[in-house]
């Protein structure tokens, strides 16, 4: 049988082959973020890509040098905007690993819940828009609804929806309400229900199947010869996750399968992200039963007691001197930061997301770093895209789940 994939060699004596060039980008709306992808093409099959990123370059770890750490979280919010309040988080516990701050379990469990209420929202982002590049629009809009909840979750956390600035060092700004229980209550009802819909329209959908399987692959070796880490990774077959391989936040408290792919192509990617939205619904369901279980003083705990960098209560701020001058020292970084070199990671939305902290005891960090997945396997898109149709190479984009904001930081 004829495989459109399989290049046709050309005969002896023939013409020389021509290439056409074709700039996919910066600005195409199938290349979902703001880069740029050079492709020389025979027909419709792709002979080579040469990358251009920075298009929205921002210099976030120049800047980080002249802020104080809590002018540095707002900056994590501009990274992997799909899943803000992971990128928070992993900060905030990069600063109390510096510090020395232990945090109460009942914060490492909202923390949980938070961030795993992130990783579907990046999830299903990335996987609906997988459906809308093979011609699915349905999947996209039936899911964006929860994502809206899950928001609608955020807001009566933090006040905001899309770059959520949420936490503080130490744990949350404020205890979570009963509205915010009431709307996960309700995201741990119907989502499940809708994930299963979700996955019936494309799983084992012949024209999905045959648009991604087979496409985009990569072998596990040649992943971590890369740098692969996350989904793309584990859609190769490698089950590194750093939630339990460097578990933090008490992770280790939990139970919770890691999906592997073995293919390494666009059809494993998504398979294995619709596996760990499964994950993180068990992850957040056991945490909320988790935070159910502290009674009294203990249920009113939502951050360590570490005055001299926990931000004080706003209506303290407006009413007390004290207050006003505790609140003044910690944002401009007039409180002793201690001297020292921490590396600490998070499992993101799309893989390992580092913070290398160096402190020469300063207001503001020496040297801050930070450990981009998006930047790194982006690297692999020639390798990926040669010889497969454009039209694959534009799914192959969108499975990488290539978020701009990330990738150029």
């Amino acid at each position: 049988m004829f495989d459109a994939r399989t290049p046709i060699p050309l005969p002896e004596g023939s013409i020389e082959q021509q290439t056409t060039t074709l700039n996919l980008g910066p600005t195409h709306p199938a290349t979902h973020g703001v880069f740029q992808n050079i492709l020389q093409l025979d027909g419709e099959r792709i002979v080579s890509t040469e990358q251009t990123v920075g298009y929205i370059h921002r210099a976030f770890e120049k800047l980080s040098e002249r802020r104080p750490l809590y002018q540095i979280t707002p900056i994590t919010d501009r990274l992997n905007y799909c899943s803000s309040p992971i990128n928070n988080m992993g900060w905030h516990m990069t600063c109390e690993k510096l510090l020395g701050i232990q945090t109460p379990k009942r914060v490492d469990y909202l923390r949980i819940i938070i961030m795993e209420l992130s990783r579907i929202t990046d999830h299903l982002i990335c996987n609906s828009i997988v459906g809308v590049d093979t011609g699915a629009f349905t999947g996209f809009l039936y899911v964006m609804q929860y994502r809206e909840l899950a928001y609608e979750i955020y807001e009566e956390v933090c006040g905001s929806r899309l770059t959520t600035n949420i936490g503080r060092v130490g744990g949350f700004e404020r205890n979570f309400n009963n509205t915010a229980f009431t709307k996960l209550e309700k995201f741990l009802a119907e989502y499940p229900k809708v994930l299963k819909e979700f996955e019936n329209l494309f799983n084992r959908n012949r024209i999905f199947m045959e648009r991604t399987q087979g496409t985009g692959a990569i072998s596990a070796e040649r992943a971590l010869a890369y740098g692969f880490t996350g989904p793309n990774l584990r859609a190769a077959g490698v089950d590194y996750d750093v939630r339990i391989h460097s578990p933090y936040s008490s992770y280790e408290d939990f139970e919770f399968d890691v999906p592997v792919g073995t293919t390494g192509d666009n059809y494993d990617r998504f398979m294995v992200r619709n596996g760990e939205m499964w994950q993180s619904l068990r992850l957040i369901d056991h945490a909320y039963k988790k935070i159910q279980e502290f009674k009294g003083a203990e249920a009113e705990v939502f951050h360590a007691e570490v005055p001299e960098y926990y931000l004080p209560k706003k209506e303290d701020v407006y009413t007390k001197m004290e207050a006003l001058i505790w609140h003044f020292k910690i944002i401009m970084g007039e409180t002793a930061i201690p001297a020292g070199e921490v590396y600490h990671s998070v499992e993101g939305g799309n893989g390992e997301l580092g913070f290398y902290f160096i402190s020469d005891g300063g207001r503001t960090p020496y040297r801050l770093h930070f450990r981009r997945p998006c930047f790194i396997y982006y690297q692999a898109y020639p390798e990926l895209s040669k010889n497969a149709m454009l039209s694959d190479a534009i799914i192959t984009l969108s499975s990488l789940n290539l978020i701009a904001g990330e990738l150029d930081a």
